[in-house]
């Protein structure tokens, strides 16, 4: 078994296919960040129309020209991203072990799960679905039916907190530098490249943990309904004393992390 990941992970290594795959899929993510940043910025300056999600930013470029052909080709982006971080799973990691490796499969599990419940939201909207009730509300509210229902969901609002600091951190200390090959990181473009990427890791990071902080309040509330998605949280931004500033500048912030999005894709180091 062990010899079979060795060879799928060098095949995927030498693979231009794998890249062409991963730089289309960072494109599709990059434009859903674009899009809900617009929607939080829209919301900062008082337009409320619009749902600051994921699936919100989707139904709203479902009603642009050409904007259902778009939302496929997202879908699709993002279900090579699965396969990806499938591929990086099986026969990726091959120079770690321990904790530093099991550390690194579950953080490709975790990623597998975001981009597949961004296809599957690509999917649904591309099919035709209007909408309705929240996916996080929804979730809650069965998480909190069960047994030790209330730590379930106090347990997932810190889980989505401590991944939304790793992102704030993984911005600080320029991490991210190692998504983008030497070419990327240098020169005055290299200098924007890891601006970007640290203005935008950040901002996703805060908006995750403004997500966590909900499920934790819906939690010690005992009540499903206090927890939500991305648009629940940032509406409580929006209610804080300068909010609409504190808004705007997560807004940009998203924006800034959907255009290292496309550096990523130009310059991908794998």
């Amino acid at each position: 078994m062990a010899e079979l990941s060795d060879e799928i992970g060098r095949r995927a290594d030498q693979s231009d296919w794998v890249d062409h795959g991963v730089r289309a899929g960072l494109v599709a993510y990059g434009v859903v960040h674009l899009l809900v940043g617009w929607l939080a910025l829209q919301l900062a300056l008082g337009d409320h129309s619009g749902t600051v999600s994921s699936k919100g930013a989707l139904h709203q470029l479902a009603g642009e020209p050409l904007g259902l052909a778009l939302i496929w080709l997202i879908a699709i982006g993002m279900v090579l991203l699965v396969l990806w971080r499938l591929l990086e799973l099986i026969g990726g990691h091959r120079d770690e072990d321990g904790a530093d490796l099991w550390r690194k499969r579950g953080a490709d599990l975790a990623k597998m799960g975001i981009y597949g419940a961004l296809a599957l939201s690509a999917f649904s909207v591309a099919v035709g679905d209007k909408g309705g009730e929240s996916k996080a509300d929804t979730f809650s509210a069965k998480l909190m039916s069960l047994p030790f229902g209330v730590f379930l969901v106090g347990a997932v609002g810190l889980a989505i907190i401590g991944y939304g600091v790793g992102q704030i951190w993984r911005g600080l200390s320029e991490k991210h530098a190692k998504h983008l090959r030497a070419e990327g990181r240098s020169g005055e473009a290299g200098k924007a490249y890891l601006l970007l990427g640290k203005v935008g890791y950040v901002a996703k990071g805060i908006a995750i943990g403004l997500v966590g902080g909900l499920f934790c309040y819906a939690a010690l509330t005992h009540d499903p309904k206090k927890s939500g998605g991305l648009d629940a949280a940032l509406q409580q931004v929006l209610q804080q004393p300068f909010g609409p500033v504190l808004l705007g500048a997560i807004g940009l912030g998203l924006i800034c992390y959907g255009l290292f999005c496309f550096a990523r894709a130009r310059h991908l180091s794998r």
